[in-house]
């Protein structure tokens, strides 16, 4: 299935059951701000490649994983309930243990590519550590294995500078730098593929500013024209970081 399909599927969940916690989904311009992602992965990770969706959190990526033909498996302190929507198709979900909160139970090998979506950035928030989380995650990938990482906040983010300033206003503790993510990669066993900043205007509230037109392709379209075009001029203040990183195997 391709990539605008899935996101369509998922628009369309929230439209006609809106009190589902799939809040990045509450017009096409939000949604939107996944493409990138889903494009990238494929780019990285073969149809039919194990993957492990670390953090699944409402479960909209083990959704795109199982529609894309990946054979998926969800993690997460906490369910989802979002089994029911994938039908017959094969997933599996794991209960995390928040008491050990780096430890992951599968075996040594376990995946051929492991998924961070905006998770990595919070696990200082549950008692873990960055890099101990990505030598687990070494060690659950395949040799070679892909680790991808999405929504990793930016240092330099306009955005979270406005949210860290407005009272009440979400914003991210932790914020990174190139400089920041090559040194993880490294310390941790990996090698760095790519690495790049992304987005400049808010994707999660584009519903509230396209207000009637949440739902048209052309505003959708626009948004994402204008984000890219901004965000190639004004790329120091993006709000995220995308990186892919292979992991790396010892000389013998």
């Amino acid at each position: 299935m391709g990539d605008g399909e899935i996101l369509d599927e998922l628009v369309e969940r929230v439209r006609t059951d809106p009190l589902h916690p799939l809040e990045q989904f509450h017009g096409l311009a939000d949604g939107h701000q996944y493409l990138r992602l889903y494009r990238t992965f494929r780019r990285h990770v073969p149809a039919g490649a194990r993957v492990l969706d670390w953090g699944a959190g409402n479960g909209h990526f083990s959704y795109f994983l199982t529609r894309a033909g990946y054979a998926a498996t969800g993690y997460s302190f906490e369910g989802f309930g979002f089994e029911p929507w994938l039908g017959d198709a094969a997933y599996r979900f794991v209960r995390g243990n928040s008491s050990d909160p780096v430890r992951l139970p599968f075996p040594d090998h376990a995946f051929d590519a492991v998924a961070s979506i905006g998770v990595l950035e919070h696990v200082r928030e549950t008692g873990g550590r960055e890099l101990e989380s990505m030598k687990e995650i070494r060690r659950v990938l395949a040799p070679r294995g892909v680790f991808v990482c999405y929504h990793f906040p930016n240092r330099g983010s306009a955005i979270d500078w406005l949210a860290r300033r407005t009272p009440g206003k979400h914003h991210h503790l932790y914020r990174y730098t190139r400089g920041d993510i090559e040194a993880l990669v490294r310390e941790a066993g990996f090698e760095l593929l790519e690495a790049r900043r992304y987005g400049v205007l808010p994707r999660n509230s584009a519903h509230r500013v396209l207000g009637p037109w949440r739902y048209s392709r052309v505003a959708a379209a626009g948004w994402d024209a204008a984000d890219a075009a901004l965000g190639a001029l004004l790329s120091p203040f993006c709000q995220n970081w995308l990186f892919v990183a292979r992991r790396r195997e010892e000389a013998r």
